[in-house]
Parts: structure tokens; sequence; C-alpha cells
């Protein structure tokens, strides 16, 4: 896609992230259709938006600003949610990448407390800091959802603050309306000790 975030499928041993496709659409509506009722300020398609949200994300990878993820379960082959990079941030033009944000997660419920999301964000953290050797990786969510917060600090992330008014809402009824965003990050100084609680949590869930 031309852009300083791209990445091949990353392979971890619960977890397989594969570059988006239309092909995971039918899997991914599937996972869309189970219980929603954690979804509140998460943006997660509806059954029959699946195909169009994917088009939307693959343009945004062509633009070089998203590099999308599909989360496939490797025992099963089924996608069971999707995530991403984005905003990638570089020194100066054609500077090389210093940071990176994950974001743009959703998983099925029957995936939810699993460890598909601690290895996901592993293979995640792993590439940026291992390979791209960032300085930081940032994750963001909605100030008011706390079972996203407690689930970005589980994964070793340190909080940094709430940004008022940061960022559009994803809540159901609050279209067009901005939000308040928790910020957290991994700087590369930390990641080390990230690697081996995430190492660990992966071994505990597996």
């Amino acid at each position: 896609m031309g852009s300083v975030i791209e990445s091949p499928m990353l392979v971890g041993s619960v977890v397989r992230l594969e570059p988006l496709a239309h092909r995971h659409a039918e899997d991914l509506a599937v996972a869309a259709a189970e219980d929603r009722r954690s979804y509140g300020f998460t943006s997660v398609p509806a059954v029959g938006e699946v195909e169009e949200r994917i088009g939307v994300q693959l343009g945004l990878a062509a633009a070089g600003s998203l590099m999308p993820f599909a989360q496939v379960v490797v025992d099963s082959g089924r996608a069971v949610g999707v995530t991403a990079y984005w905003d990638p941030r570089v020194l100066g033009d054609g500077g090389a990448l210093f940071a990176v944000q994950v974001g743009f997660t959703w998983l099925a419920a029957s995936a939810q407390g699993t460890a598909v999301n601690s290895e996901a964000k592993f293979l995640l953290f792993q590439r940026a800091f291992e390979v791209w050797k960032v300085a930081r990786v940032d994750l963001n969510t909605d100030a008011r959802n706390a079972r996203s917060r407690a689930a970005i600090a589980g994964v070793g992330a340190r909080f940094e603050g709430v940004l008022r008014s940061w960022s559009r809402s994803w809540a159901p009824g609050e279209e067009g309306m901005l939000r308040d965003s928790a910020m957290f990050s991994i700087v590369a100084s930390e990641w080390p000790e990230c690697r081996e609680r995430l190492l660990t949590r992966i071994a505990g869930r597996a």
C-alpha cells in the first residue's frame, strides 16, 4: 500500500492477523451478529454493513493512513474481529517512523476474554517495537468505556490522561458528536516488561 505502516500477516499460536480483505466479510458478519451488548462505545458494523466497512478501511489503507487486519483464530481459521495500525507519525518529511497507534479493534463476544486480544496486541506491539523500532505505541478509547480501558491497561499500556472533545463519538445516538478520549501508550523502554506480561497473560488464557 506504499505506507510506512505496511505489514505482512502476523502469526501467533492462538490468532493470526491477516491483512483485511473482502474474503473476510462472511466470517465478520457472523462475528458481528453475536451478542452486541459490550459494543456500547465501539464502532462495530451491523451484519449488512460489513462489506461496506471493509471497503472504507481498504480505502484508508490505500491512502497510507491505516493498516487493517482480520483477527483469525488459528484453530478454526475463522475471522472473529478486526484491528489495525493507524496514525503513523514520522520525523520530518520522509523521516523515520517513530510512533503508531493501534485501534479500530473489535471482537466477537465469544472471543472476548480469551487469549485472542492479548496475542493480537502482542503481535502488533512486537512488530512496532522490534521491527519498526518505534519510540511509542498509542491506544485510546472513549473515556466512558470502562471495559475497553481495563482491557487496554491489561495489556500493559499506561494511562496518560483524558483529552476532552478529542475525536468523534462512536456511541449509538451520538452521530456527529465528539467524545472525550482516554489516552494510553507504551514507550520503547517499557516494551520488555510489557512483552513478558503479555506472554504470561497469553499462556494463562490459551
